[in-house]
Order: structure tokens, then sequence, then C-alpha cells
């Protein structure tokens, strides 16, 4: 039996549904915090019942889940946009370090994926959902620019880390409104020293 025209499947009031929920969940994790949202408010906002949370999702754990994905997946895409067409391993972690502070700019991304994330999800299982929404571009972009340059070998996992942990640190304190110029200037002078070329 043919849909008629302008009905939608079921399949696309489900997507509906869920992209509703991820919405509203998303508004009132960051006015809130997870622990003070509760299940009846997201329902209430995204304007369906309960039982359409608990089909397409296990909880409220599950539905942050959803949402701190939605949110890495953002931030990996502007990262490669920005990044693509480099060839450059440098000028892609500069390009890249920049387009990491405009996604993360976008407001409460920084309290959902830095404070809430680690803190609901685990630092292990939100390590593991950026790497799965582009995490490991840092590292590719570390390998490719340190093959230029004169240090030893230098473990380019713990070097991730390392500037991972800066970069978020940065980001958390744009978000508090510390001046942007002034960390990227220091991101820059931190990639430039540490590739120096040869």
């Amino acid at each position: 039996m043919q849909e008629k025209p302008g009905r939608r499947s079921n399949k696309q009031r489900a997507e509906a549904t869920r992209a509703s929920l991820i919405k509203a969940a998303r508004t009132l994790f960051v006015e809130n915090g997870f622990g003070d949202t509760a299940t009846p408010e997201i329902v209430a906002r995204a304007n369906v019942t309960r039982g359409a949370l608990y089909h397409h999702f296990s909880g409220k754990a599950d539905l942050f889940r959803a949402v701190v994905c939605r949110e890495a997946r953002a931030v990996a895409s502007r990262i490669e946009r920005d990044t693509v067409h480099l060839d450059s391993g440098f000028e892609a972690l500069l390009a890249g370090a920049e387009a990491y502070f405009a996604a993360m700019a976008v407001p409460g991304r920084a309290r959902l994926l830095l404070i809430d994330g680690p803190s609901v999800l685990g630092q292990g299982e939100l390590e593991q959902i950026e790497t799965l929404a582009g995490g490991e571009t840092l590292r590719r972009g570390l390998g490719l620019a340190m093959a230029h340059v004169a240090h030893p070998a230098v473990p380019l996992d713990a070097l991730g880390d390392i500037l991972s942990a800066a970069f978020d640190r940065a980001a958390l304190a744009i978000a508090r409104g510390k001046p942007v110029d002034g960390h990227k200037q220091a991101i820059r002078m931190i990639l430039s020293g540490l590739l120096q070329k040869t």
C-alpha cells in the first residue's frame, strides 16, 4: 500500500520523535545540568509521551549519551570540514585548533562535553564516543607534523592526550567568558614551538 502524499511513514515519525527528545533534552541539560533535569520535563518540552522516551532510550542517561554523541559528531565535522583541504600537518593542526574553538563556542557544548559528559558517562566512555566521532584527527595530524621536526620520537598517544587537555581547558575558559584570541594565540605558540621545523 502506497503512502498518501504528505503523510509521514512510521520510520519518519520515529526519527522525528527521537530528534525532538534529543533537542529538548539538550536544552534542559544545558539549562539545569544532568542531575537537575527530570524525564517528565524532557517529555513535556518535547511534547511526547513518557512511553515514547522509553521506546527510544533506556532512560535519562541513555538520552544524555545520545545528546553527547551528537555534540561530539558536530565538533568532529567542523574540524574535518576546516582541515580536509590542507596538505601540511602543521597547518592542519593550526586550522583544527581554530575549528575546535569555533565548534566548542556553541552555547552549552563545553558543559555537555567537558563537564557533565565525563561526570555522567565516565571518562572512558566519553573518550570512546570522541574516537568514534573523529577524535583520532588530532593524533593523525600530529603524526604527519611530527615526521618533519627535529624532536626524537615522541609517543603520539601521550602527546595527543596532553594537547587535548590543553584544548579542552582553553575551551572551558572561553566558555566562561575569557578572551578567545589569547587562548588561540597560546595554542598557536605551543604548536609552533613543538613543531619547529628543522
